[in-house]
């Protein structure tokens, strides 16, 4: 037995006793989907886009919806991208189950560095491994890569909207109230501009699967001053719309 943290035993093996693709039946559901963290801009795609339900899986906090719409003339599936690493990359685990294996994930961050704006846009291309899910699905390591692919569809599309954005590595944690400023000084000093919860969770999951993702976040509250500033984050209706439609796009370039 290893004296070393149990989350160090990575086990390599494919097959695990609770297998996705034994467990949820593969589905005629769209190539290509959107993980999405707004539950706002879902809600009202649904209402307003005829979304149908492709598939739905209960857990014990409810049920999780995967919809399809159409845009572009081809199909597109979403869904709430589930908050945290462990439920996150569980519904991604569930999504590629049923049949998608292009993916695109928006959603929003703190900020390392007060001279991002609240709603500057954020590509991620590497994620700091300060979270447990990713450790079961590879080795471990200091961080995680983002996807080429991803990254390369993020640019294209945000370069032919003419939109400002950087490319930068992310901080996920899962102890959002334990970003202590030691910490926070640690992660700035290693090159990450964002923290999170969820992005070197869902690029393990993918890299295992082998399947695609890119994310993209939005500058939120800044955790770089002396005090935390929420700046009304949430509150940017319209940059999480947009950020929606920007992923849809990005997804489909997959």
């Amino acid at each position: 037995m290893s004296d070393s943290a149990p989350i160090l035993d990575f086990d390599p093996a494919r097959e695990a006793m609770i297998e996705p693709s034994r467990v949820f039946e593969a589905l005629d559901v769209p190539e290509h989907c959107v993980m999405c963290f707004f539950q706002e801009v879902l809600d009202k795609l649904v209402a307003e886009r005829n979304a149908k339900v492709v598939a739905s899986n209960d857990w014990e906090d409810g049920r999780h919806c995967l919809y399809e719409i159409d845009h572009q003339g081809k199909r597109l599936a979403f869904i709430h991208a589930g908050i945290g690493g462990p439920l996150s990359a569980g519904l991604l685990e569930d999504t590629i189950a049923h049949g998608c294996r292009k993916f695109m994930v928006c959603g929003g961050c703190g900020v390392l560095d007060q001279q991002i704006a609240v709603g500057h846009l954020i590509v991620v291309s590497a994620a700091v491994r300060d979270e447990g899910v990713s450790y079961h699905y590879m080795a471990a390591s200091r961080e995680v890569q983002a996807d080429p692919a991803g990254v390369a569809a993020l640019q294209t599309s945000l370069q032919d909207r003419g939109l400002p954005f950087i490319k930068a590595k992310t901080w996920t944690t899962d102890a959002p109230y334990r970003e202590t400023p030691a910490k926070i000084a640690m992660r700035r000093n290693e090159g990450c501009l964002t923290v999170e919860m969820e992005a070197a969770s869902l690029m393990a999951v993918a890299q295992f699967r082998g399947v695609a993702l890119g994310q993209v976040l939005y500058g939120g509250d800044d955790l770089s001053g002396e005090v935390w500033n929420d700046r009304g984050w949430t509150s940017q209706a319209e940059v999480r719309q947009s950020l929606f439609w920007l992923a849809a796009d990005a997804c489909l370039r997959l």
